[in-house]
């Protein structure tokens, strides 16, 4: 997401500082052109739903008959945001409505978020139940380094009601092939070496957040993660539409990014609470 919440965001962009590469990990590739078109001009600069297009909703129009509709039973609205954003308006976005926000950290094995410290603190201290997300670029490193990169910088969970648990970035590459180079079997394996080592760290399974598209093409129909993963489902439209398979359900469902990437959750605010005590 690069919509700008105030008017310093752009700022914000031109300071995005590049990666150091880790030892052992090769430099990411340059952006694709479609991903320039996006706005991601260098590598850390990826964020939700990038590539996603279609007839958005713009923020407060998703109703009580849309919601009931798509299978919402509940309209707990929130935001997502990276380092495009910079600092935002926390309380303007309490004013608006919003009461949970996911915050980019970190992307593959190299990059941590600048703006992350401010943004991960300000949502906490304004009242927000929040957590963070890991851009994920399997063909970098193994999924359980890019869990470690992720819980070590930022990515952790803790038991206060206040903290969702850690999201897995799971869409096109904005650096390359669209399924990084791996077959559906090999990206079942990353993924699941990513869910296994961020359950050892912290006890609790990440969220996945994926397009359907993307996932059926990459992914396949594999169901084991749909038993323990909540989703994160992308789709920029008046309704949530098909879901990858194995999934019956969606907890999040990012559906606009006007005039910044808007979510909901599927429940209540007591749910959502319960989400992040575990």
């Amino acid at each position: 997401m690069r919509r700008a919440l105030i008017a310093t965001a752009a700022v914000a962009a031109l300071t995005a500082v590049a990666p150091t590469a880790t030892a052992g990990s090769a430099p990411t590739p340059e952006p694709t052109s479609s991903a320039r078109s996006a706005g991601i001009t260098e590598p850390g600069q990826a964020y939700m739903g990038w590539r996603e297009r279609g007839t958005p909703l713009k923020a407060g129009q998703l109703d009580q008959s849309t919601a009931r509709e798509s299978g919402v039973t509940a309209t707990v609205s929130g935001i997502d945001v990276s380092n495009w954003q910079g600092q935002v308006d926390w309380a303007g976005q309490w004013a608006a409505g919003k009461r949970f926000a996911y915050v980019k950290a970190t992307e593959g094995t190299s990059y941590k978020s600048p703006s992350f410290g401010h943004q991960y603190t300000g949502s906490y201290t304004q009242g927000f139940i929040r957590g963070s997300y890991h851009f994920a670029l399997p063909d970098r490193s193994s999924g359980t380094a890019q869990a470690d990169w992720f819980v070590n910088n930022g990515g952790g969970w803790s038991a206060d009601g206040k903290t969702l648990p850690g999201a897995l970035d799971m869409e096109w590459n904005p650096y390359g092939a669209t399924c990084f180079g791996k077959t559906q079997a090999g990206m079942v394996t990353w993924i699941q070496d990513f869910v296994n080592r961020y359950k050892a760290r912290t006890g609790r399974a990440p969220v996945i957040y994926t397009n359907t598209s993307w996932w059926n093409q990459c992914v396949g129909h594999d169901t084991r993660f749909a038993a323990e993963v909540p989703l994160w489902i992308a789709r920029y439209s008046t309704a949530a539409g098909t879901l990858p398979t194995g999934w019956s359900y969606y907890t999040f469902w990012q559906y606009s990014d006007t005039p910044i990437d808007q979510n909901v959750f599927n429940g209540s605010l007591d749910r959502l609470r319960a989400l992040a005590t575990g």
